[in-house]
């Protein structure tokens, strides 16, 4: 395929090169692939930006963001193939989502301080995905998350929304205190020979559970307009 080489690319170029790549005599690797068999690499590509970051390293991060956005683009560019989205979808949809979820930005809306601000986002959001509870809310977290990422943010999730903890911890604990636990955990849970990851997953899952039957009573407590006659 005709392709012309350059002193500098850009989008246009990259959508290009990966539409050859996938074209008919282009790479057979590229052409064989579909959205399951480069999800890990679509994972690893987005951890070593995320170490980029950490290590504060902006040449690094420019490397790295380029494969993430190569991932994207190939993504999008299966989708295309089968004529389910294309790219100018994609940006047509995040553009809008910002817009909505910016009403004091690009709409009338006043917000008068940060706490005001998130709790706009998180109606917004709750709005756009009609989610009708917060156990919708705690259910739409990722299961493809770390599962301790994913534990962390069910579990402030749900305290914001006023779940008490089932074992309120009975000290402050230090940082490297904190680390310990956690392997201590990891070790524990290797020690009956369990997976961590595994069974972090499926207790975050049971957590979920009871949180649905706490809210789910928390709404039967409410009286009604009928109560109120």
């Amino acid at each position: 395929m005709a392709f012309q080489q350059k002193n500098r690319y850009d989008l246009k170029d990259l959508r290009r090169i990966i539409e050859i790549l996938r074209a008919p005599g282009g790479c057979p690797w590229d052409r064989a692939q579909d959205h399951h068999s480069i999800r890990n690499d679509f994972i690893e590509e987005t951890y070593e930006a995320v170490e980029a970051i950490d290590r504060e390293d902006s040449t690094l991060l420019r490397e790295e963001l380029g494969d993430v956005l190569f991932q994207v683009l190939f993504h999008c560019q299966l989708e295309q193939e089968a004529g389910r989205f294309s790219f100018d979808d994609i940006v047509d949809g995040v553009a809008k989502k910002m817009i909505v979820r910016h009403p004091h930005v690009f709409g009338t809306v006043k917000v008068s301080s940060m706490s005001q601000l998130l709790q706009n986002w998180d109606a917004i959001k709750e709005k756009t995905k009609k989610q009708t509870s917060q156990t919708e809310v705690l259910r739409s977290v990722s299961p493809a998350l770390p599962s301790l990422m994913r534990a962390a943010k069910i579990q402030k999730k749900a305290q914001k929304a006023g779940y008490p903890p089932e074992q309120p911890p009975q000290k402050a604990v230090s940082r490297q205190e904190a680390g310990e636990l956690l392997l201590q955990a990891v070790r524990t849970v290797h020690a009956a020979g369990l997976e961590p990851e595994q069974v972090l997953q499926e207790a975050t899952e049971s957590y979920i559970d009871s949180f649905s039957q706490w809210e789910a009573a928390q709404t039967l407590q409410k009286p009604t307009s009928e109560d109120r006659k």
